[in-house]
């Protein structure tokens, strides 16, 4: 098991403490990256309807397909009796949905009680219809927003999951070098992609990788103007710029890290651009101190982009941490303007400073934990321009 079961005791205790505050009776966790946080489960069975149902008086219920159970019985830290695997003959059905079979389970088993009930709202994979579906089957529970209540408990990490953030930066590390390496003209965008992925899976130093909630990320030449273009079979070609944006994940824990490579000598626009990022990211990190709020951080860098005569609309970071597809961010705190969450010890960020302008780009990031005395990264890549 990757974590003592005392640190999953302390987190369900942690969340039912804020479902006290928010009036909760019961809360019904749909996010695979919440279910495996409070639980340890761990499989791709996220495509399915499943549900974690956390109550303030009796273990957590996990309700997913049957074939699925199995794999919650070697991964979930919870008691067989609390693992519940609806039949086959309710997959895929235009007439009923599971939702409706979990309720009567867990109507059986005396759970489903009168009351207010969270419910994951943003969830990925709550979809309408599972929503409607359970809204219909308990009208005992009045439904309503959870309002990232799960989520927001994860936004401070434990020591054990912090070690588990800088293994994520190891591997991360390792890919992006693996990539600096491989990258050259008339080489697909797909050949380097397969590169970065075979140095994401194999891990470094006796830590293994682990599949990232998004795939390596290559804006490559005029379409380096925009963020999170994937990658195709196009042909690298040389004089152009290609921004990786990537990910180390171990154990579920994600480490995302951006850089942007050059093929030859760049275009003193692009130079000019990258110097601009790199000093502001070096001022933000050093503004990133306990009692120092998100919106004060922004402002450092907003600061520092209006006396280089830059823009940018765009959020300059945002929390990481556990991650399934198809994102690795937390959906919790931002580094923008209107956040005023004040940092503190254990908090872990995703801080880039991307640039798109028109017909270009660069991208320049870090993966950080905030420390008593500052901000401790987890990725550790020339915070450069790379030329290749």
């Amino acid at each position: 098991m990757p974590f003592a079961p005392a640190e999953l005791a302390a987190r369900l205790e942690a969340v039912r403490q804020r479902m006290a505050a928010a009036d909760l009776d019961a809360l019904v966790v749909a996010d695979p990256a919440n279910i495996h946080y409070l639980t340890g489960y761990d499989a791709w069975s996220f495509y399915m309807p499943q549900l974690l149902l956390v109550t303030h008086d009796d273990d957590p219920v996990l309700a997913l397909r049957a074939m699925d159970a199995n794999g919650a019985h070697r991964t979930a830290q919870l008691p067989a009796s609390r693992i519940l695997g609806y039949p086959e003959s309710w997959v895929h059905q235009p007439d009923r949905h599971p939702f409706a079979w979990i309720v009567d389970a867990l109507r059986e088993r005396g759970l489903v009680r009168p009351g207010r009930v969270g419910v994951e709202a943003e969830a990925h994979f709550l979809t309408v219809r599972s929503y409607l579906a359970l809204q219909a089957a308990a009208p005992e529970w009045t439904l309503v927003d959870d309002r990232q209540l799960v989520n927001w408990a994860r936004l401070v990490k434990s020591p054990a999951e912090l070690e588990r953030m800088r293994e994520a930066g190891r591997v991360c590390t390792a890919a992006m070098l693996a990539g600096f390496e491989a990258i050259r003209p008339g080489m697909g965008q797909h050949e380097l992609a397969a590169v970065v992925a075979h140095a994401q899976a194999m891990g470094v130093d006796g830590v293994a990788g682990d599949y990232p909630a998004i795939v390596p990320m290559l804006p490559t030449g005029e379409s380096a103007d925009t963020p999170h273009m994937t990658y195709s079979g196009r042909v690298l070609e040389a004089g152009e710029a290609v921004s990786f944006e990537i990910a180390g994940v171990s154990q579920r824990y994600h480490a995302p890290l951006a850089r942007t490579v050059s093929l030859g000598p760049p275009s003193p626009d692009l130079r000019s651009l990258a110097s601009v990022a790199a000093d502001g990211l070096d001022l933000v990190l050093d503004a990133m101190r306990p009692g120092a709020t998100l919106a004060e951080v922004h402002g450092v860098w907003q600061a520092h982009l209006a006396r280089a005569g830059y823009e940018k609309a765009s959020r300059l970071g945002y929390s990481i941490g556990i991650g399934y597809p198809p994102d690795w961010g937390e959906h919790t705190v931002s580094v923008r303007g209107d956040d005023d969450t004040v940092l503190e010890p254990g908090i872990t960020l995703h801080v880039i400073a991307g640039m798109w302008m028109t017909g270009f780009g660069c991208e320049l990031s870090e993966s950080v934990a905030v420390t008593d005395a500052g901000v401790e990264l987890l990725t550790h890549v020339p915070r450069e321009l790379v030329v290749r």
